[in-house]
């Protein structure tokens, strides 16, 4: 299923390209941005978590340099059935987790090392058997790809400005401000939204079932909420807060608005039930 909601997206992503390209190029536009589409689909399911890893300047770690989170990776992947993943840590006092690859053989679990300095051996084990949730469904192909096309969306949405200023008073010059000022922000928040707040669900109940503690992540849950308060992870982008286990950029009020995430509140709220059921 996931590798299916993969597909209409990359598939959908291509047609807004290729939309947004006839409005600004004529059909000349539309080839190029078919082409470019074509592309950065090769590209965001290839490359798509080095790019990210890139971006937070994340560190492959090894069993001897970290051995207690490659035990824990090690002992959930066991338990889940998955694939060992590589292991990586990102030099960030906040607090904060995520997973990505195209698929279970081809994952990575990323931590900072805030989480692994401010949270107990339980707590981290909630945050990471969250993460490898999201690994045995897919979910990392999915918000990989999302995050590099949101990007690509926000610069086509710009280029359109762009057209604006050079034909302010024809039919698509007009078509291309609604584009580059309403439309295509509208949509890369719409993209990461949709695939954000039911998978962060689906993935609390998934790592409540593997380890058996819901109150673990329950814990780890309540304290990233507090530190993603006070302050704000370094080289954070729209475009890939979503991959996180809790938003980086819910420090913000404005942003909080528009979250990719559902509220802690109401995720630690659904995971106190399934305690109670367990």
């Amino acid at each position: 299923m996931g590798r299916i909601k993969t597909f209409i997206l990359m598939l959908g992503l291509m047609l807004i390209f290729m939309w947004v390209g006839d409005i600004i190029g004529g059909e000349t536009g539309k080839k190029a941005a078919f082409w470019a589409a074509l592309a950065m689909n090769f590209v965001s399911y290839f490359f798509s978590d080095k790019m990210v890893l890139k971006q937070y300047k994340a560190q492959e770690v090894s069993e001897n340099r970290a051995p207690e989170l490659y035990g824990i990776v090690r002992s959930l992947a066991d338990k889940a059935g998955l694939p060992m993943p590589k292991v990586y840590v990102i030099d960030e006092k906040v607090p904060n987790a995520f997973a990505t690859g195209r698929n279970p053989s081809h994952a990575a679990v990323a931590a900072t090392s805030g989480l692994l300095e401010l949270m107990n051996k339980e707590e981290i084990t909630g945050v990471l058997a969250h993460e490898m949730s999201h690994v045995k469904h897919y979910d990392i192909l999915t918000s990989s790809i999302a995050a590099v096309f949101a990007g690509a969306i926000s610069m086509l949405g710009n280029l359109a400005r762009g057209t604006t200023t050079t034909r302010p008073n024809t039919r698509k010059g007009g078509l291309s401000a609604i584009v580059g000022v309403v439309l295509m922000p509208i949509a890369a928040t719409i993209i990461r939204f949709a695939i954000s707040r039911t998978r962060e669900f689906a993935a609390d109940a998934g790592a409540a079932q593997l380890t058996g503690h819901p109150q673990w992540l329950i814990s780890a849950l309540s304290k990233l909420e507090a530190y993603s308060k006070q302050a704000q992870m370094k080289n954070v982008t729209k475009s890939t807060a979503h991959m996180f286990i809790i938003s980086p950029l819910s420090g913000k009020s404005l942003s909080a608005l528009f979250s990719t995430h559902p509220s802690t509140e109401d995720r630690i709220e659904r995971l106190e039930s399934m305690t109670r059921e367990l």
